[in-house]
């Protein structure tokens, strides 16, 4: 028996922008490169993100993301999306899929881009952070 898909909704990519400090920042990989280069002028190549320094401008990109397929959550409690490892550890694989690092002087910090990659820094030897976060 063959179903019918007339009625399946596609699947939307879902992106978490955080609040850190005075920026909105968020992390993805765009397959669509026309939506990359409507975001460019907002994109930090250097720290591999997207960051908005007004809550207009954060507007009009959660707008454009909207209408290419995306859904977005803001996330101003960081808590649950932000893991430490020790300084030492291996990190390369959790570097991808954060969105801030910062580092002490023991530990590295990481502010993940969503729960599954908090999930899997955690399986790679991570620890959520507890408590106050400053990033």
């Amino acid at each position: 028996m063959q179903f019918s898909t007339f009625d399946a909704v596609p699947k939307r990519k879902q992106i978490n922008v955080f609040k850190v400090g005075k920026l909105w920042l968020f992390k993805c990989f765009f397959d669509n490169k026309e939506i990359f280069k409507a975001l460019l002028d907002h994109y930090n190549k250097d720290l591999y993100r997207f960051e908005f320094k007004s809550t207009g401008a954060r507007n009009n990109a959660l707008k454009l993301l909207e209408r290419n397929g995306f859904d977005y959550d803001l996330v101003e409690d960081l808590k649950g999306y932000v893991v430490k490892l020790s300084k030492f550890s291996k990190y390369a694989q959790i570097l991808k899929n954060s969105v801030v690092t910062k580092e002490t002087t023991n530990e590295r910090i990481f502010l993940m881009k969503d729960l599954a990659s908090v999930e899997e820094a955690v399986s790679l030897g991570a620890q959520i952070v507890e408590g106050e976060i400053s990033l």
